[in-house]
């Protein structure tokens, strides 16, 4: 097999280069009239049909015409006159008049029906997209076969760019550029035109959508935006709260999003335990409009709920945009002042060729009329000459000789009626010389003077911002007018019962669960070795056997039944395979003590604070100390009384504050209880975890101490051999 050698750079230049060049120039990217290569085909289809004047039409006929100039297929062709559609909605300002089924860009599951049903023309807008079109204000060019021609661009009387929302994906690049309001848009660029030092955000004032919502403004990122054409900024959804029903109304969403991923999104946290405040959530979106109706608890705060929506779903999303425009069929990123000042250049150039078009035109028609006026001189003379020529061939040869005009104007005069050959009709037609060397001397004028060719940009502006202007559909609020929520605000309140077993498993039950649960249910061999009782917010700190202890906040944790086995540590705390937890408890602000009892008789005492870190850390090492294996650990929020028992037959009773607190939380502890050979501390328990008739009888004063021996009935109330066999 005979094969070239060739680097692959070389290979990519040669063969993907040119693919991905075709697919940044002629599909994905907008020029700076604002349209893609589809859409120009598309309107300019529609255009030559009639359709900007004339009634509407089947969309499957626009649909076959189109495929004239766009071949990639029907399908695609009629899902770019959806999206520009007034039925879609997708447009501030629609393009396509239509009617039928044409779905809702707010809705992903809302089809839109088949061409055959549905019926379009070009909306009236679209005068001013075609806005003198047929004088050779733009270049046209060849169709794919060579039979058509088409306009490289559309001669749009105001920076549409601007105006409609856009987004394509090349390669290696993107698009997207957000719509601005159109009277905003028209006067921005008035005001550029007359003062280049002109504060834009003065006029144009923020992004505006067709679904309308709440733009919440941030100074910098529009700033960003607006210099550099690249940023983000949030849309939210609009509201009203019936308090009669408890029931929220969401009646206007960000653009980037729609009502079924905002439904599944709300009902995916409500079954996760996310948002308890919701008891039904409906999409209720009809004739009239938009419409999410979400059903609230009575005691809900609509407004609180509302600021947890908007952190938590696409009920306030972001916006990226990303302006990249082809000029003059060159990809680049543009700002706002630089998207206005190459669309000014553009349609200074269309108004000079407009402009050079209609001069010559009127050039044209003065210089027939010159003709014309010598003909009055003598119109009997005109007459002779054509009655008199005997071959029809030398008619315009003899006018030109009798009156010495040139071909053209004798032809227009041999082309007269005989019934206009009367004075009246031809001093009428001559009436217009003055006129039209008036206006050919205006034309020169503008060809000559950019100021007049602004100064038609600028009227044009303002005609089409007076005819065509609406108010602004998406709101702009300040981060100032924010309900400021913390995300301690998103955590449902509500107390919980935690249970720690033997084998490593960890019990999270509400306490209305609680009420009405069976036995528990745990793995053969299993036992609960600790619980407590918890808010759903509160933060939990989990003591193993390993030293560590771990940090969890109580609503991470899976509520679950008594009759489940529940979450097992090592999975939800990243524990280490033979790593087991001993002993948890709340944070209590990280205030109070922990005691770490050893079986060498010393215990640790470590103020909470000791555990408490700036950063969210979820694990920190030598937790307590290493040097003997713990026994128990207790927390303590004041000095207290505990009972300490050294194997099954000696008790002690000591104030805690008897133990110094120690500065590193990895001490080993002071020696409290004195212990003889192959003797251990077994227990530590609180004063109420023993009991006894004459307590005070175990009291130690002063540490170490050997201990007190337990007395038989103090043994049996207590049930020592089982009490000793939970802390092994």
């Amino acid at each position: 097999m005979n094969y070239i050698e060739q680097n692959i750079t070389d290979t990519l230049e040669q063969n993907y280069m040119p693919y991905a060049m075709s697919v940044i120039v002629s599909r994905a990217i907008p020029a700076i009239d604002g349209f893609k290569p589809a859409h120009r085909k598309l309107l300019y289809t529609m255009y030559k049909m009639g359709l900007l004047k004339g009634d509407r039409t089947k969309s499957t006929n626009v649909v076959g015409q189109t495929m004239k100039l766009n071949p990639h297929g029907d399908a695609t062709i009629y899902e770019t006159m959806v999206r520009l559609s007034r039925g879609n909605g997708a447009l501030l300002h629609p393009l396509v008049d239509s009617k039928g089924n044409f779905g809702k860009t707010f809705s992903r599951d809302m089809a839109y029906a088949a061409s055959r049903y549905t019926e379009v023309k070009l909306d009236t807008f679209c005068e001013e997209i075609f806005k003198d079109i047929d004088k050779n204000t733009v270049d046209l060019v060849d169709n794919y076969d060579g039979t058509l021609k088409e306009p490289v661009l559309f001669p749009t009387s105001f920076p549409n760019v601007l105006v409609n929302p856009n987004q394509g994906i090349a390669v290696s690049m993107a698009s997207t550029i957000c719509s601005f309001n159109l009277k905003e848009v028209c006067n921005a660029t008035v005001n550029y035109i007359k003062n280049p030092k002109t504060d834009l955000k003065k006029y144009l004032k923020a992004p505006d959508f067709s679904t309308g919502g709440e733009l919440i403004y941030n100074e910098d990122e529009i700033n960003k935006i607006y210099e550099t054409g690249k940023g983000g900024f949030k849309v939210r959804a609009k509201y009203r709260y019936d308090k009669k029903n408890s029931l929220i109304e969401i009646y206007e969403i960000p653009y980037s999003t729609t009502i079924e991923v905002i439904i599944d999104k709300i009902i995916s946290l409500v079954k996760t335990g996310k948002l308890k405040e919701i008891n039904d959530i409906r999409n209720e979106t009809d004739l009239e409009g938009l419409r999410i109706a979400i059903d609230i608890k009575r005691n809900a705060d609509p407004d609180m709920l509302m600021a947890k929506l908007y952190k938590l779903t696409p009920l306030c999303d972001t916006f990226n945009c990303n302006f990249n425009v082809l000029i003059d069929g060159s990809p680049r990123q543009l700002g706002i002042k630089q998207i206005l000042d190459e669309w000014i250049k553009f349609r200074q150039e269309c108004i000079e060729r407009q402009t050079a078009y209609d001069l010559e035109k009127k050039k044209e028609k003065l210089h027939l009329l010159h003709g014309l006026a010598k003909i009055i001189l003598d119109i009997d003379k005109a007459i002779k000459i054509i009655r008199n020529t005997e071959e029809d061939s030398m008619v315009i040869p003899n006018l030109m000789k009798g009156f010495k005009i040139d071909e053209v104007q004798a032809e227009y005069v041999a082309e007269i009626k005989l019934r206009n050959l009367n004075k009246e009709y031809l001093l009428k037609r001559t009436e217009d010389i003055r006129d039209l060397e008036e206006e050919i001397y205006l034309l020169g004028r503008i060809l000559e003077n950019k100021d007049l060719v602004n100064n038609i940009i600028i009227e044009d502006l303002k005609r089409v911002s007076k005819k065509y202007g609406i108010d602004r559909k998406t709101d702009i609020i300040g981060e100032t007018e924010l309900v400021k929520v913390d995300t301690e605000d998103f955590i449902p309140d509500y107390g919980v019962k935690l249970f720690l077993t033997k084998e490593n498993y960890l019990k999270k039950i509400t306490l209305v669960s609680l009420r009405g649960a069976s036995e528990h249910k745990l793995k053969e061999g299993d036992r609960i070795i600790q619980e407590i009782e918890a808010n759903n917010k509160q933060e939990i700190l989990i003591f193993s056997d390993k030293c560590n202890v771990y940090k969890i906040r109580c609503h991470e944790i899976a509520e679950c039944k008594a009759s489940a086995l529940g979450e097992y540590m090592n999975n939800i705390l990243a524990m280490e395979d033979d790593e087991k937890a001993v002993y948890m408890t709340l944070n209590h602000d990280y205030k109070g003590y922990m005691l770490f009892a050893f079986e060498n008789g010393k215990v640790s005492k470590v103020e909470m604070s000791a555990y408490e870190t700036k950063t969210a850390r979820k694990k920190l090492i030598n937790a307590y100390g290493n040097k003997s294996p713990l026994v128990n650990a207790m927390y303590l929020e004041n000095d207290e009384d505990i009972v300490l028992l050294r194997d099954k037959d000696k008790a002690m009773l000591i104030d805690s504050s008897l133990i110094p607190l120690k500065q590193t939380k990895s001490s080993s502890g002071v020696q409290v209880f004195n212990l003889k050979k192959n003797s251990k501390l077994s227990a530590m328990l609180e004063k109420q975890g023993f009991a006894s008739e004459n307590l005070e009888y175990y009291r130690c004063t002063k540490i170490p101490t050997t201990g007190h021996f337990i007395h038989d009935i103090d043994k049996s109330a207590n049930n020592i051999k089982e009490q000793l066999d939970i802390f092994e």
